[in-house]
C-alpha cells in the first residue's frame, strides 16, 4: 500500500467540462461515459509535454483530475487561465480537492481480495470493474471512491475517502491486509515498479523539450480535433526524425546500476572533444523482479536504434557498453521466461 494522497485533484464540473477535457488534453475524451477513467498527456503552447494524470468521469458533466504531486497548483491555474481568457463561453467550472481527498493505492495479486473484503457492496470481478473504471462504494458506511488504476503495472486500487479518514482507512487497510502480507511501500519503490512497467514521470522522463512523439507515445495524439500544443507539433523542429526519443537500456553487467543523466554516446574510442551527446539517462535503477539494472534514457533517433549498442560514460573509467531496448522491461521479461 502506498499513500498517493499527494496526487494533485481538480474537480471540473459544467456543462461544458468534456469539451474543455477534449481541449486541454492530446487525447479525446467525447466518449468517456460515467464510471470510467482516462489517461491524459497535457502539452504546453509549445507542444512539449506539461503534465500527466488520470481523469475519471463521475458524470456527463462532472468529472475528477488528477495531475502530478509537484504539478498541482501550476495546472489548476493554467486550467483557470484558459477557461477565464481563452474559453470564457464555456461553462465549466475548476476547483482544487487535493486535500480534501485521502488516498491508499492498493497493489498487487491479492489487491482484489482485499478491495472486496474491505467494500460494503463491490464487486471486483474483472468482467464487472474492468481496466481504468471506477466504483463509488462505502468502507464501514465511510463513502469512497474505488479507482481501478494503476501505475506500478499490477492488478491495483486507488481508494479515495475523505480526508479526515485518512489515517483510519491505513489503519483499517492494513490490518484486512495482514492475512495477504501487506507491506507499505513509499515513492522510491514506486519509481522503480513504473519504471519496470516503462511508464513515465514527468519532469524525470521529461524535461521541457520532450513532445509525446518523443516519448513514443504517438498513439495519445488524436488525428482529428484540437489541443493546446497541436500546432506546435507540426513545426519543422518538432518534427525532426533524428529527435531524441525515450528507449531502455541495458547494461551487459545485470549488477551495473547507470547513473542517472549520464551522457549516452555512439563509441567506446575516446573522440576528440567535445564529444557528440546523442542523450542523457532519464530513469535508472536496480530492478529485484527482473534481477538486474534497467535504465530509460531520451537518446536521438532512439526508436530506430532499437537493437543497437551505444555508450554510457562515467566519472574517471571508460563508457560502458549498453543494449537499446523498448521501455516495457516487465512485458520482455515476462515474454523471455516464460
Amino acid at each position: 500500500m502506498l499513500d498517493a494522497s499527494t496526487l494533485g485533484k481538480i474537480d471540473i464540473r459544467g456543462r461544458d467540462a468534456c469539451e474543455f477535457l477534449n481541449r486541454v488534453y492530446t487525447n479525446s475524451w467525447s466518449n468517456l461515459r460515467p464510471g470510467q477513467c482516462r489517461y491524459g498527456i497535457m502539452l504546453g503552447e509549445d507542444g512539449m509535454v506539461m503534465d500527466d494524470g488520470v481523469t475519471a468521469a463521475i458524470a456527463n458533466d462532472h468529472f475528477h483530475m488528477t495531475t502530478t504531486t509537484g504539478g498541482a497548483a501550476a495546472v489548476l491555474a493554467w486550467l483557470e487561465d484558459y477557461a477565464q481568457t481563452e474559453w470564457p463561453q464555456l461553462e465549466v467550472y475548476l476547483i482544487s480537492v487535493t486535500e480534501q481527498w485521502a488516498v491508499a493505492s492498493i497493489c498487487g495479486p491479492a489487491s482484489g481480495k482485499l478491495i472486496a473484503a474491505l467494500c460494503d457492496d463491490v464487486d471486483t470481478d474483472p468482467e464487472d470493474w474492468p481496466f481504468m473504471s471506477w466504483r463509488e462504494t462505502a468502507i464501514e458506511g465511510v463513502p469512497a471512491r474505488i479507482f481501478r488504476v494503476s501505475f506500478t503495472g499490477e492488478l491495483s486500487y486507488e481508494i479515495n475517502v475523505p480526508a479526515s479518514y485518512g489515517l483510519w482507512l491505513w489503519e483499517k487497510v492494513m490490518g484486512e491486509g495482514a492475512q495477504y502480507g501487506i507491506t507499505p511501500y513509499g515513492t522510491e519503490a514506486m519509481h522503480l515498479l513504473r519504471a519496470e512497467k516503462g511508464f513515465i514521470i514527468v519532469g524525470q522522463d521529461t524535461d521541457g523539450t520532450v513532445t509525446p512523439i518523443d516519448l513514443r507515445m504517438s498513439w495519445i495524439v488524436k488525428k482529428t480535433g484540437d489541443f493546446i500544443g497541436k500546432r506546435s507539433l507540426s513545426r519543422a523542429d518538432t518534427r525532426r526524425e533524428d529527435r531524441k526519443q525515450l528507449i531502455g537500456l541495458l547494461a551487459e553487467d545485470p549488477e551495473t546500476v547507470l547513473m542517472e543523466g549520464a551522457h549516452v554516446i555512439a563509441t567506446a574510442a575516446e573522440p576528440a572533444p567535445p564529444v557528440p551527446m546523442l542523450g542523457h539517462v532519464t530513469s535508472s535503477y536496480m530492478s529485484p523482479t527482473l534481477g538486474r539494472g534497467i535504465a530509460m534514457a531520451l537518446v536521438q533517433s532512439g526508436g530506430d536504434r532499437i537493437g543497437d549498442t551505444l555508450y554510457v560514460t562515467r566519472p574517471g573509467a571508460e563508457p560502458l557498453p549498453v543494449t537499446v531496448t523498448e521501455t516495457d522491461f516487465l512485458s520482455a521479461w515476462e515474454k523471455n521466461d516464460g
